[in-house]
């Protein structure tokens, strides 16, 4: 089994580029396991990774896909953490990560949850725009 972590944020465009990019790898689909994973900084309603909008979009692209899908959610203010702690809970062979164009400066000001993923994984990072 080839399995991929991918963080989904709230934004449907980068997650439909996050699963169409994870969709249209050649594999063996039936071989290939997708781990959606969503940090929530702050869920006063309730609400489950389910019931995300941008996660049930790249759900049903991977699922029309073939791809075997896992939804996994984290209470924190660390969305880069929970992606990491996920791709080591999940022995995973790519993490998946949506890109944001942003200019040089923007992200030495503000950071970024994928250069944070790539610079504190070992494991083969896919940057999906």
């Amino acid at each position: 089994m080839y399995t991929i972590v991918a963080g989904i944020d709230t934004d449907k465009e980068r997650a439909v580029a996050q699963a169409e990019t994870i969709a249209d790898m050649p594999m063996d689909t039936d071989e290939v396991e997708a781990v959606l994973t969503h940090s929530f900084e702050e869920n006063r309603s309730g609400a489950s990774v389910a019931q995300v909008s941008s996660v049930q979009r790249a759900q049903s692209i991977l699922e029309d896909a073939g791809i075997d899908v896992v939804l996994e959610e984290a209470g924190s203010d660390d969305p880069a953490a929970t992606v990491l702690q996920f791709a080591e809970e999940y022995d995973a062979d790519l993490v998946a990560v949506a890109g944001r164009k942003r200019s040089p400066t923007k992200k030495v000001v503000f950071g970024s949850v994928s250069q944070e993923i790539i610079l504190n994984t070992h494991r083969p990072v896919l940057v999906c725009e």
